[in-house]
């Protein structure tokens, strides 16, 4: 992002496989990924979960900047990686001295916020085929683009994509969208999956977070 060379005194670095801060500690920074991936992992029951892996450019940590909370995952570096470092402190002199990178900033604050409490709302499910009927449903609710005049809808996303999404791998998810498509629920294309009805994945999913309770 341009602009934030001016920050590089606060820069740190972390080699391949080192913890960037673990979930449940206290924090009070955030960080700017420069270079290299991370990946963000949430234990979920007794499982380890794969939340996201990070690219440069992207943001992670800044929860504890904005609800001053305890970590919601844990953060380690994939490769070798750079990032910024920011705390409350060079968080105030960064928004005050860059108006148009604070806008850039809160914009992806607001972004970031909803997709890690709409990803944790998928890893709750215990059902295979719930988590993935809620990815759709994700989707459906992040597309602005979608046509809403039907209940058919026409994703721009990849098995991978989904798996991704669903915190699951891709065989697997492979297999139960190839069960999907045998019950005509939806249509998998090179570039695109066509969901036939998005409100038969809802009541799906809304009848397995019942079932939870």
């Amino acid at each position: 992002m341009a602009g934030l060379e001016a920050f590089a005194r606060f820069a740190k670095t972390y080699k391949a496989s080192e913890m960037i801060f673990s979930e449940f500690e206290r924090g009070d920074t955030f960080y700017f990924i420069m270079s290299g991936r991370v990946r963000l992992v949430k234990i979920v029951g007794e499982i380890e979960k794969t939340l996201d892996i990070l690219q440069p450019s992207e943001m992670f940590g800044e929860m504890a900047i904005l609800e001053d909370s305890p970590r919601s995952a844990t953060a380690i570096a994939l490769d070798d990686v750079k990032v910024l470092e920011f705390n409350r402190q060079n968080f105030d002199i960064l928004m005050r001295s860059n108006p148009q990178i604070a806008l850039k900033l809160l914009k992806m604050f607001t972004k970031r916020i909803y997709d890690q409490k709409r990803r944790f709302m998928i890893l709750t499910l215990d059902d295979p085929q719930a988590k993935i009927a809620d990815v759709f449903l994700m989707l459906d609710e992040t597309m602005p683009d979608i046509e809403r005049t039907t209940t058919r809808r026409d994703f721009k996303t990849t098995v991978e994509g989904v798996a991704h999404w669903a915190g699951m791998n891709t065989p697997e998810v492979r297999t139960i969208l190839g069960h999907f498509e045998t019950q005509h629920r939806i249509e998998i294309l090179p570039d695109r999956i066509l969901v036939r009805n998005i409100n038969d994945f809802e009541r799906f999913v809304n009848s397995s977070r019942k079932r939870k309770r």
